[in-house]
């Protein structure tokens, strides 16, 4: 995603709102119709993770420019990935009388009892990306095949190293995103589907012994944490073998991981880098990719899953069903959330002026 603060103009109405963009626990406030009881004009609450991560920089300015342009104002918080502080962002839009909120929620049960106060002033809750467990009042939810997502990784993985032609065997390290985060669990279950074939059949070889969910999982997907532990693997098992593979589920994650390889010696010709996925497209692993390290990446397009969300919000609230192509898969232990799931793609340094260039992602400067 862009590395850019998103900024807001100032708009003329009855009165000069003076629009700024929020720091962590303040609000950015948008739009160009007055305040009414009508559905336009509304001011839509926008709760997103953390700004640590450009993809959710680009998120928060691309959901506020799709709902400006339906009409409606906007307070977009960050939680910082706290994820008490998200709660109490919540609470205080659902004080100011936001019209619908959209969620990413940081914590996937820590939501139940703020979602309670939505519901109860008749706010809809539309989950953005990440599934929130636990409670009934979830209305809709936006995302991407997140199954899809790791069938993409491994599949690359596959490909790169010649398993389907019978070569090997390889070894390979699995790492998952968040234990928080009801998305690690399609991404990482996805990846596996393709995987644990070549793993039974010992044409991989996880040499560390990790490859259960609850064992590589990375908390708040911090790119730190997966060093610290990529740095363990290699200590413990790799002092005489090679990594061939490593399954990354995000891109901050890769980098952490690159970090790690980099300074056990790999990267040279007589010990080149080994495969490793990520996700997101961000702007750093895709400069990564150029430069042929990082190899491979999923682009979700957020700028669609921002109009999916806006879409969804302006439906609710005139009175229409939100358009949806999932209605069986994501059930969050209360009750199944209909949702629209967009279609990720692989990128890497074959395709990546095609997919992230051509399609106005990014422009050839922002690579350089």
């Amino acid at each position: 995603m862009l590395n850019r603060r998103a900024a807001l103009s100032a708009i003329a109405t009855s009165a000069v709102l003076a629009l700024t963009l929020s720091a962590c626990g303040q609000d950015s406030e948008g739009g160009s119709a007055e305040e009414s009881g009508s559905a336009k004009g509304g001011t839509i609450g926008i709760s997103m993770p953390t700004k640590s991560s450009e993809r959710w920089i680009a998120d928060g300015k691309n959901v506020v420019a799709d709902l400006e342009a339906k009409g409606y104002k906007t307070s977009l918080v960050y939680g910082e990935d706290d994820p008490e502080n998200q709660v109490s962002q919540i609470e205080n839009l659902i004080t100011k009388g936001v019209k619908a909120i959209i969620v990413a929620a940081i914590d996937n049960k820590s939501l139940n009892g703020v979602l309670q106060q939505a519901k109860d002033a008749n706010i809809p809750v539309i989950a953005y990306d990440r599934l929130i467990l636990g409670t009934a009042n979830v209305d809709y939810y936006a995302s991407f095949d997140n199954t899809k997502v790791g069938e993409l990784q491994a599949n690359y993985i596959v490909e790169k190293l010649g398993l389907k032609e019978g070569k090997g065997p390889f070894n390979i390290e699995l790492f998952a995103g968040s234990n928080d985060d009801n998305n690690t669990k399609y991404f990482f279950g996805g990846a596996m589907s393709v995987l644990k074939p070549y793993i039974d059949s010992k044409k991989l070889v996880v040499q560390s012994g990790q490859t259960g969910l609850t064992q590589v999982t990375t908390l708040r997907w911090d790119g730190a944490t997966a060093q610290k532990r990529m740095d363990d693997i290699l200590t413990k098992s790799y002092s005489k073998k090679k990594v061939d593979a490593v399954l990354s589920p995000y891109d901050g994650i890769s980098i952490g991981i690159l970090s790690a390889l980099k300074s056990d010696g790999y990267g040279t010709k007589a010990k080149p880098l080994p495969v490793l996925t990520g996700q997101d497209a961000e702007l750093a692993s895709v400069k990564s990719i150029i430069a042929g390290q990082q190899t491979q990446t999923v682009y979700k397009d957020t700028r669609e899953l921002a109009k999916v969300a806006g879409s969804m919000v302006d439906a609710v609230l005139n009175g229409k069903k939100p358009e949806t192509n999932d209605t069986k898969t994501y059930d969050n232990g209360s009750k199944v959330i209909p949702a629209f799931l967009l279609k990720p793609v692989s990128v890497d340094k074959s395709n990546y002026k095609q997919v992230l260039v051509d399609g106005g992602y990014y422009t050839e400067g922002d690579l350089k």
